[in-house]
């Protein structure tokens, strides 16, 4: 039977009544509800469909009993109406999610006693959005990983049943993922991760997603989840150089441990993949190696033995920087270092024939070649180029040859024998260089008792330049770069006497030697300069009387600077 709607709000139900069979028992009566009705809502009207007299069903005992852990229903004696007496939740109800989900009741009247079998289909409604049990998921994927490789992800759970349930995923739009839909055999819907373009870590080093569920519902509901893709790196970027090559200038004669050049390479890819190790080639001879230092580490090339000018002139060295990945990768730059000539050799005079031992006839005429002599200077340019000059008042001069090596001692005029019959010529050789300033000692060793007084002179040093005028005049100051880190910190030096000052007071426990170097340059122009290294010692204070000791380093300069 069918029945159609009745006042008072009341739903459309579908119910079966049969004969009563064993005499007290009537036919199972069938009902259907949605869920979630508030209370106080008709389910049906008892009365009608059980075929009770409604006048004499307020004296008659009706009792109702519901299967179930709670009094979802109830019967009002005075209409006969079965109604919600509390919200019933199917998913509650039955929570297996099944397609059907009964509620089940017995109605039982007395005078005469008659029991009611009654079943109540709680109908699903779209009540529950699809939610995802974790609001982020976190996936690690291989930079090398192929296309098309798949990926599990968490399905979203909905518990409604049948249309209510999630339908279908949506991703939001990405260059490198799409997502795979896969129904079960309970059809249910759960999905996969699929990549369609090739990863690379260095161009994007995570992805970032939104993964929606949503049911079948109307309207229809959602739920979304994070998706958070990070890549692994692999080991596919060689280290790279700022530059192919570089090229350095050097003045000779730099202190050992002169910073020449810091390297920088980098590598793309992360962690141990990274990290990056400097040295050599096996293009770079071994007197290269034994010349310069590599740290492998920093990739600073600094000086290691005394490089002169006159030894060489030019150094072409290569170097490799590897990371530290499983299959390490190599990137390389070449490096030449030009080595800037200081004017650091005198002229040098060899006597190569002195015609008949010594004498020479008074009757020889002018021109006649008294000596030969070579000259050199292992400078180059103007540091190499000389000047000669003979004492005044003597008969003789000076010729070159045309290629300028040799020089001939000739007579100039006739020479008179009862006037004079002896000379002593004195020949002079000077180059055309300007000498760059020159230390007095290199290096500087000196020595500071700790707790010195901050602002108070430490020690001092000096320089020579035999230049003249501006020329001569020569700044100091400390060289930053090559020197130990914080070193201007705790001392200053002042540029025009070369006087270095405490800026603290030195403690011997916490520091007990340190080096630097300093850079005298002159005024001329262009600028010359050196440097020098500056090693300093720490000394434990000493109080008379007390068990105390000043230690000390064997091989001492015996006569130190006190200051």
């Amino acid at each position: 039977v069918v029945r159609q709607p009745v006042p008072k709000g009341r739903y459309v139900f579908i119910f079966l009544l049969f004969p009563a069979i064993f005499g007290i028992t009537s036919a199972v009566t069938h009902y259907s509800i949605p869920e979630e009705m508030v209370a106080g809502s008709v389910v049906a009207n008892l009365a009608t469909d059980l075929g009770l007299d409604l006048k004499t069903l307020t004296k008659r005992r009706i009792r109702l009993d519901v299967i179930s852990n709670r009094k979802y229903l109830d019967i009002n004696k005075e209409t006969g109406d079965l109604y919600i007496a509390e919200k019933i939740d199917r998913e509650y109800l039955c929570n297996i999610k099944t397609s059907s989900c009964f509620l089940k009741m017995d109605v039982t009247v007395d005078n005469p006693e008659r029991i009611f079998n009654i079943e109540l289909e709680i109908l699903d409604i779209n009540d529950n959005a699809p939610h995802f049990r974790r609001d982020t998921m976190h996936l690690d994927i291989s930079e090398s990983t192929p296309v098309g490789e798949r990926f599990s992800l968490n399905n979203a759970v909905d518990p409604d049943f049948g249309s209510n349930s999630i339908k279908t995923y949506y991703l939001t739009e990405s260059e490198h993922f799409d997502i795979d839909i896969q129904s079960g055999r309970d059809g249910s819907k759960f999905t996969n991760l699929v990549l369609k373009k090739p990863l690379d870590r260095e161009k994007q080093a995570t992805h970032n997603m939104i993964l929606t569920a949503v049911d079948g519902g109307v309207p229809a509901r959602s739920g979304t989840a994070s998706i958070i893709v990070r890549v692994l790196d692999v080991n596919d970027n060689a280290p790279k150089f700022d530059k192919d090559s570089y090229t350095i200038n050097l003045t000779e004669n730099s202190p050992i441990g002169s910073l020449v050049l810091k390297l920088n390479a980098s590598d793309l890819d992360k962690g141990s993949n990274s990290d990056i190790v400097y040295a050599f080639s096996l293009y770079t001879s071994e007197k290269k190696q034994q010349t310069f230092s590599l740290n492998p580490e920093n990739g600073e090339i600094r000086v290691k033995e005394i490089v002169s000018y006159e030894d060489f002139k030019i150094y072409d060295m290569e170097v490799i920087a590897t990371d530290k990945g499983g299959n390490p990768l190599s990137g390389q730059c070449k490096l030449t270092i030009l080595i800037n000539d200081m004017n650091d050799n005198h002229p040098e005079i060899s006597i190569k024939s002195f015609s008949m031992s010594s004498h020479i006839s008074e009757d020889a005429p002018p021109g006649t070649v008294v000596a030969l002599m070579g000259v050199t200077d292992l400078d180059s340019g103007m540091n190499g180029k000389m000047v000669f000059s003979l004492p005044k008042d003597i008969p003789f001069d000076l010729k070159p040859s045309p290629d300028g090596n040799f020089y001939s001692l000739v007579t100039k005029e006739y020479i008179d024998k009862e006037s004079k019959s002896s000379y002593d010529i004195t020949i002079t050789a000077k180059d055309l260089g300007t000498p760059s300033p020159t230390f007095a000692q290199s290096p500087y060793t000196f020595y500071v008792a700790e707790n010195n007084k901050p602002g108070n002179a430490v020690f001092s040093l000096s320089v020579v330049d035999i230049d003249e005028g501006e020329n001569a005049r020569v700044s100091y100051s400390i060289d930053r770069m090559n020197s130990d880190q914080g070193v201007t910190s705790f001392l200053s030096i002042n540029e025009a006497n070369g006087t270095v000052y405490s800026l603290r007071s030195f403690d011997f426990e916490s520091l007990k030697t340190f080096q630097f170097f300093v850079v005298a340059t002159d005024s001329g122009t262009p600028s010359l300069s050196s440097n020098v290294t500056v090693n300093v010692f720490i000394l434990d204070y000493y109080s008379p009387g007390a068990n105390t000791f000043i230690h000390c380093c064997e091989n001492l300069n015996i006569r130190p600077k006190w200051l």
